[in-house]
């Protein structure tokens, strides 16, 4: 390829996305990864997500929710294959409590539907789930489960039908400035481009330094389960996705067998870390800690561990987002280190992406996703 217009700079969830997006609007576009995506040591892997739109972090992610929705069904119908299964999804704990409150306020404000029930209807409907009497759950219908490893490997798949370049075992170690290009040095040699799109998840401190304490990795864990005796299928036809609020503000998610277990994750507890020298073994200890959740809430995954991996959420201060032009250099975009909680938005964000390249403007209101506001 010639020089490309644009390079974008990691290729997981947001960055296959925006190469898939880029490319398909004929896009001379060149995407770069350290390792071989889809691949287990980022943030996009673990066999399956949880997709909701009663979203308790704040109602502004609702209207991307609804897009991202669009467009699965959208990357489905071009790869032939699922990317996404409706499961129904409840989210549970006090309700006055952060989850549930938070839940309130996007249904309230965008008119999502959704039932309210109580502690008592949710264990006589799904056997093995046992909120404690005081819970309350809330339900939507169109929450589910999406296939991370699937998704990436579909993005990239046609961004490269449609013409991207996909470099893999490349590495971006910076850029400098060359009149209206940019030249990045990778460690396969050097690159000539417009623009650049930083998409490099928990790797993003090693290229913006001097912000390096808006990134802060966390390690978290995923765990999968047989069901206990005495319990049947926990699959998708039968068991929803799941939030619990275990403690004040204290969250963990449970997702139905897709296949290799009922998944638990508990959500933002884990401790700091490096990408590059993070343990990636669960111990002993972490498969207790689970466990106990398990005995409390979900008896009936209580079963045999099936398996367990790392995962590394790159958190900002506030836990929202960022989408916005590098304040130094207004040819690089900066992408979503997602706190958590991107995963189900990144068709969308890749679309953000190619529209902020391309046109210089996005349908959203981005404001609250400044790279600056900190």
């Amino acid at each position: 390829m010639m020089n490309p217009k644009v390079v974008v700079a990691g290729l997981g969830a947001m960055g296959s996305s925006a190469l898939y997006h880029l490319a398909r609007r004929g896009t001379r576009v060149v995407g770069l990864d350290r390792f071989q995506p889809p691949h287990a040591m980022g943030s996009s892997h673990g066999d399956s997500r949880i997709i909701r739109e009663a979203y308790y972090e704040h109602p502004l992610y609702v209207p991307l929710v609804r897009r991202a929705y669009e467009l699965w069904d959208e990357l489905a119908r071009n790869w032939g294959k699922q990317v996404y299964r409706k499961t129904g999804g409840l989210m549970l704990g006090p309700p006055d409590g952060p989850l549930l409150t938070g839940c309130l306020a996007s249904v309230r404000e965008h008119g999502i539907p959704h039932k309210m029930l109580s502690a008592t209807e949710v264990g006589n409907r799904w056997r093995g789930l046992t909120p404690p009497e005081g819970f309350v759950g809330l339900w939507e219908e169109r929450a589910g489960m999406l296939f991370p490893e699937r998704v990436v490997a579909a993005h990239l798949r046609l961004a490269a039908e449609a013409g991207a370049e996909v470099r893999t075992n490349t590495t971006l170690l910076g850029w400098s400035r060359s009149g209206e290009d940019l030249v990045l040095t990778t460690d396969r040699g050097d690159i000539r481009t417009r623009y650049l799109v930083l998409a490099l998840g928990p790797w993003i401190s090693q290229l913006l330094p001097s912000q390096a304490r808006d990134f802060a990795v966390e390690r978290q864990q995923f765990h999968w389960f047989d069901p206990a005796s005495g319990y049947g299928d926990l699959g998708p036809d039968q068991y929803p996705v799941a939030l619990w609020e275990h403690w004040p503000g204290g969250l963990f998610v449970t997702l139905p067998d897709a296949g290799n277990g009922v998944k638990i994750d508990i959500h933002h507890e884990g401790e700091s870390a490096d990408p590059d020298t993070v343990s990636r073994v669960t111990t002993p200890e972490e498969e207790a800690a689970v466990r106990v959740l398990l005995a409390k809430f979900f008896p009936g995954a209580n079963g045999r561990l099936r398996a367990s991996t790392v995962c590394l959420y790159t958190n900002t201060p506030d836990r929202h987002f960022v989408i916005d032009w590098h304040s130094a250099d207004p040819g690089v975009l900066v992408l979503s280190p997602c706190s958590g909680h991107g995963f189900k938005f990144s068709s969308v964000v890749g679309e953000v992406a190619a529209d902020l390249v391309l046109s210089g403007r996005s349908r959203f209101d981005l404001t609250p996703f400044s790279l600056t506001r900190f």
